[in-house]
């Protein structure tokens, strides 16, 4: 049986499922007389109903979530007690899902990296919502909700959407060196992960302006202006995203737009009287029983945690950096922001370093 459970959902995650209606609709149930066999039981003009929220649901790196998925019938009846529920994550197109989990009465199984962190929540009656645990970065984005009972088949979609920030990045080695897959990889190394478009839009929105192209996650290639300028697009332009449209992800080399959400734990600076190499930089950190940060993990301290500093600090890259929420002489400009000194080859500063609760 469990093996015959497995099959079915595996079966389940992977098929197509469209809806069928012909003035009844029908629905399949293994029957009870142990034969293999199918019964079919029909029902006119009952139909199936998914909804889940309208509004987007918010949540942040390494919080649980629940995604609200119900369904009922039209006029109302019984729910049959094979009903299964399949969960998926879209992709921004909207072209190819990634299955997420898969279910038939109490039974389920969860895929790839939701093994593990995924189940339904059944507390009320014809419920099918989705609960994450330790939400991951990659979780942002939309999901659809499908039930399918016998023929008929019906979802809805539900956006899960982290709070986080995005920052541009650039390597050491200087402007437009990335391809597609090495932003990628330097997204991740900074704690990060390359910002969607919707990520971008919202930073805009609350005041991004950034006139160096950067890859997103779907490898087109934009960026966002606040003030309109001329080697930014022009001045007769308004203001928005600049966009370059899809890019070749091996040819072409940008900068990078990177999402970071909320911390697991804090972000402290350090110093000594002469300053600091970055080795020594790395080792105080150490020391103090933690890690040196990463730019990620500085910009959602100053984001989220208020972190104020204007000593400048090393980071793991080799970039030194500090962050400003109250703006004042001698610290920079008049907007909060992340200052960089960019990767200074030689020098002594002071470190910022990470360590989780």
């Amino acid at each position: 049986l469990p093996l015959l459970l497995e099959a079915t959902l595996l079966r389940l995650a992977s098929g197509s499922h469209h809806p069928f209606y012909n003035g009844f609709y029908y629905n399949n149930l293994m029957n009870d007389k142990g034969n293999g066999q199918e019964e079919v039981d029909y029902f006119n003009g009952a139909k199936l109903v998914v909804e889940t929220s309208k509004d987007p649901v918010y949540s942040s790196n390494g919080a649980n979530v629940t995604l609200p998925c119900h369904y009922h019938y039209e006029p109302d009846m019984e729910a049959k007690p094979k009903i299964r529920i399949k969960w998926s994550k879209l992709r921004d197109d909207y072209t190819k899902e990634q299955d997420v989990l898969v279910a038939i009465g109490k039974t389920y199984m969860a895929f790839g990296d939701f093994q593990g962190r995924a189940h339904l929540r059944q507390v009320s009656r014809r419920e099918a919502s989705l609960v994450i645990s330790d939400v991951r970065l990659q979780d942002d984005g939309k999901y659809r909700c499908e039930v399918i009972d016998g023929l008929e088949d019906e979802s809805d979609v539900v956006d899960l959407q982290l709070q986080g920030i995005v920052f541009p990045y650039q390597p050491p080695r200087g402007q437009y060196k990335l391809n597609f897959h090495e932003a990628e990889q330097v997204c991740q190394e900074q704690g990060a992960i390359l910002a969607t478009f919707n990520q971008l839009f919202q930073a805009w929105s609350e005041g991004l302006d950034w006139c160096n192209a950067g890859w997103l996650a779907d490898g087109t290639v934009q960026y966002p202006i606040r003030l309109p300028r001329k080697p930014c697009g022009g001045l007769h332009l308004a203001p928005g995203i600049r966009s370059y449209g899809p890019r070749h992800r091996h040819l072409h080399r940008f900068d990078a737009f990177c999402f970071s959400s909320g911390l697991r734990g804090e972000v402290f600076y350090l110093d000594h009287p002469a300053g600091m190499t970055l080795e020594e930089a790395k080792q105080s950190c150490q020391d103090a029983g933690a890690e040196i940060a990463r730019v990620g993990e500085l910009y959602s301290a100053w984001k989220f945690l208020g972190l104020d500093r204007c000593n400048a600090g090393w980071l793991a890259d080799g970039s030194v950096r500090y962050p400003i929420t109250k703006p004042r002489a001698n610290c920079g400009p008049a907007e909060p922001g992340v200052r960089s000194f960019g990767f200074p080859s030689k020098g002594r500063f002071g470190v910022f370093c990470y360590k989780e609760r």
